[in-house]
């Protein structure tokens, strides 16, 4: 019988449970942010005095996931990560109404990365550390990309995930784990405050800042100049291509988080080998 420890079965394995994950991170992306919305509205009633407007349970598990269009809840048959997309043809199966290609396309990606890190740091601990790092990655960066929010409830458990990994000395020592956190919030919390006294405006919002000290809490410290350097390189470089390339109005904010979420992922990947070439 083969062990989970084979590569032979360990690949495979993490490809389809990425694929899975990937199915529940689309549910995450598209019912945080609405989630939150409810909670300030609760809130904004109580603090004005009023009864929070009743309603029905919202959470990531109820209720059934169901097409936007024609309110058809989603089989188990229709739910299958990719497969199900390309059997439907990327409609509806009751009113034909187009599936976002973005749905599969998240999948895969949770399948890919998750792929890459059993394969480079094996089906061990780091290696599972690993997928869950880059998983939520995804959420931020997807979340972010819709709705220029970055929210607690994601970040601050991945840095907390982050320095409990290094407890063990996962990734890094516990040392550059900690500081890590701490220049990571720091760098770009001061990098805010100069903009707005320069600018008058604000240029970034505070989930960056916690996701960069996430960044710093999983990878150390001597990883974030990299990190800063490359979502910068990335973000400009993505900015022009949407002002280009899709008419994207120049007024409006482009957000930070996904290219801090790319640079993280290619820093877990790379990162040691890229700074050997510049730091003895």
């Amino acid at each position: 019988m083969a062990s989970l420890l084979d590569p032979a079965v360990a690949l495979p394995a993490a490809a389809v449970i990425g694929l899975c994950v990937g199915s529940f991170l689309n549910v995450v992306i598209h019912r945080l942010p609405r989630m939150m919305e409810r909670g300030w509205a609760v809130q904004c009633a109580e603090l004005a005095g009023r009864e929070p407007e009743p309603g029905p349970r919202y959470n990531l598990v109820v209720p059934r996931s169901a097409c936007p269009a024609c309110g058809h809840r989603i089989t188990a048959l229709e739910n299958v990560p990719v497969v199900s997309w390309l059997a439907l043809r990327g409609r509806c199966s009751a009113c034909r109404a187009a599936i976002s290609p973005r749905y599969p396309a998240v999948e895969l990606l949770a399948g890919a990365l998750a792929l890459m890190a059993i394969w480079q740091f094996g089906p061990t601990w780091k290696g599972i550390a690993a997928c869950g790092f880059l998983w939520t990655l995804i959420a931020l960066a997807f979340i972010d990309a819709d709705t220029q929010l970055l929210p607690d409830d994601l970040t601050l458990p991945l840095m907390w995930a982050g320095l409990a990994a290094n407890l063990f000395g996962l990734f890094v020592p516990l040392a550059s784990a900690v500081i890590g956190t701490i220049a990571g919030y720091l760098a770009l919390w001061t990098l805010y405050w100069l903009f707005k006294l320069i600018r008058g405006k604000e240029g970034m919002g505070y989930g960056d800042f916690k996701l960069l000290a996430a960044l710093g809490a999983w990878l150390g410290w001597p990883m974030l100049p990299q990190i800063v350097l490359l979502s910068s390189v990335l973000g400009a470089v993505g900015g022009i291509a949407m002002i280009l390339l899709m008419g994207r109005d120049r007024a409006v904010p482009i957000p930070y988080g996904p290219w801090l979420a790319a640079a993280g992922a290619v820093a877990l990947f790379v990162g040691p080998a890229i700074n050997a070439l510049y730091l003895p």
